[in-house]
């Protein structure tokens, strides 16, 4: 079994799935006492969210390849960054270390074009919904995004940095994001990528008809494979 590496913390409320989704993966699929082999950076997402804030992205850069680099000191065999929009970064870490780094919007275009869905929704913070890092994966793949109405992006980014990354589920947030959900499905989305490592912990498939693509799952999926590979 390979060791992944999770460069987490951004933030640590949705680390805690990375955790678990992987542990339960590779347990199902070898059985007995198994469970993976993990290594954990687990940045001070104050100083993260002070990089986006800020639009220092080379600070925020600086700071995954430091954390990139002791991960694969420390014997890991693949990396993740364990949040959607600090991939605007990964291949400056990438280019920090020699390891894989397993990159979350590549394991949901994948999916998503697995399950045969050409036009997919992008929720998430507003600079994973504004920025090209995965609107570029998702044509590679021949996948059409389509986007939220503007008029929705101060809330969907004010329920991830004010409520989820601080552990607050609201019945109120998770409606609003329920109605923006159907609202894109009615503007063609076959389905609806949760472009957010959080929006998971308050949206789940059983509560909307509408197909979603939950990226923490699918990266979480994509890293237990590569480490039984």
């Amino acid at each position: 079994m390979k060791t992944i590496g999770l460069i987490g913390g951004m933030s640590w409320e949705s680390t805690v799935t990375y955790y678990q989704i992987i542990n339960q993966t590779v347990q199902k699929e070898l059985g007995g006492f198994h469970s993976a082999k993990i290594v954990l950076y687990s940045v001070d997402f104050h100083e993260i969210e002070a990089c986006l804030s800020s639009g220092d992205w080379d600070k925020g850069a600086a700071i995954l390849s430091d954390a990139a680099k002791k991960l694969q000191n420390a014997g890991a065999e693949c990396l993740l960054i364990c949040t959607n929009t600090l991939h605007k970064v990964a291949d400056r870490v990438q280019a920090s270390v020699s390891v894989p780094v397993l990159h979350i919007a590549e394991a949901v275009a994948a999916e998503i074009k697995y399950a045969g869905v050409t036009k997919a929704a992008l929720i998430g913070t507003k600079f994973t919904m504004k920025e090209d890092f995965y609107r570029g994966i998702l044509a590679d793949y021949g996948i059409e995004e389509i986007l939220p109405e503007e008029r929705d992006w101060d809330e969907i980014n004010r329920v991830i940095f004010e409520e989820l990354c601080l552990g607050v589920i609201s019945e109120k947030s998770k409606a609003e994001y329920l109605r923006i959900i159907g609202d894109l499905a009615k503007a063609g989305a076959q389905a609806v990528i949760l472009g957010c490592t959080e929006i998971g912990l308050i949206i789940t498939q059983e509560d909307t008809p509408v197909p979603l693509f939950d990226t923490t799952v699918l990266h979480a999926l994509k890293a237990a494979g590569f480490a039984l590979s």
